[in-house]
């Protein structure tokens, strides 16, 4: 074989490899494509709601707590 023949066979090979990958590539992108289309349609959840901790109490609740607490408190004293 001559080194002409061998570089044309290179560049054939070199060729079929970029085709190749170029499918890849696409497959890659329409999956992307998929799970963003998909995301979109989920609803967002608000995150203002979404806190932890101890909840918090209106004044009328408080004013119970603390009546409750009152009498806890004296008749741990007596």
């Amino acid at each position: 074989m001559s080194s002409e023949w061998q570089g044309t066979m290179n560049l054939k090979k070199a060729i079929q490899d970029l085709y190749a990958e170029r499918e890849i590539i696409e497959r890659a992108i329409t999956a992307i494509e998929e799970w963003q289309r998909i995301a979109a349609m989920i609803p967002i959840l608000p995150s203002g709601r979404s806190r932890r901790g101890r909840k918090s109490m209106g004044a009328e609740e408080r004013q119970e707590v603390s009546e409750r607490m009152k009498k806890y408190w004296a008749s741990r004293r007596a």
